[in-house]
């Protein structure tokens, strides 16, 4: 049995997440631009219904992962109202203009999270170079990274995120996402060895997590 995140869009697939027994869930907003910072009012709502972990996203748009000083403010700023609301994690990664790991930056809000963990999301994905980039990403103090091993899918980076788990070590949680399905996660868990999965479960082209779908991934 595998442990699953589950990345909600809206409060209707967290509450599905929830009671369909996801481990943890990823909460964001901007389903159509893969993940931005959730509005502060639905994640109290959510915090007060939800016993599992909820880990939030700070990503204050779409597109790339290089941000101005002024949408860094505001990422520092969102994450400290929402870490008010005894959250349990926090979601992002920015990377600098030549596509590396921006430390200086990611090291601030994983400073300003503390004691909370911090996921390197799927910039990784976009970063030149697996192991550099993995050995960055630690030393900015976060706990887990979230890729599928810098493919567009987990299908296509398996191989990749096999040797993510063998080079991380156990320093760092390699959580497995991006095109993971109930279909395809004992193929992906048997080669790499990971222990963390992360889907959306959304099945139908749609905004709502598959409750079925959640079950199928949690039983795998």
């Amino acid at each position: 049995m595998s442990k699953i995140e589950i990345a909600c869009f809206n409060p209707k697939s967290a509450l599905i997440a929830f009671e369909n027994g996801a481990d943890r869930i990823e909460l964001c907003d901007g389903l159509s631009e893969g993940g931005t910072t959730p509005d502060f009012e639905i994640t109290k709502e959510l915090r007060d219904k939800i016993n599992i972990p909820i880990f939030v996203m700070i990503r204050p748009r779409g597109g790339n992962f290089t941000y101005s000083d002024a949408e860094f403010e505001q990422m520092k700023e969102e994450l400290n109202r929402l870490k008010s609301l005894n959250v349990d994690g926090f979601v992002f990664g920015i990377l600098d203009e030549n596509d590396e790991v921006n430390r200086e930056q990611n090291q601030i809000l994983v400073e300003l999270a503390r004691p909370l963990p911090c996921t390197f999301h799927r910039a990784f994905d976009r970063a030149s170079g697996l192991e550099n980039t993995l050995e960055k990403v630690i030393e900015c103090g976060f706990k887990t990274i979230l890729t599928s091993g810098q493919k567009p899918n987990v299908s296509e980076g398996k191989e990749n995120l096999k040797k993510l788990v063998e080079l991380s070590n156990g320093r760092i949680e390699i959580l497995v996402g991006g095109g993971l399905r109930s279909s395809n996660i004992t193929e992906i868990r048997e080669l790499t060895k990971a222990g963390y999965f992360h889907s959306s479960a959304i099945t139908d082209g749609g905004a709502f997590a598959n409750a079925d779908e959640v079950v199928a991934l949690k039983n795998k």
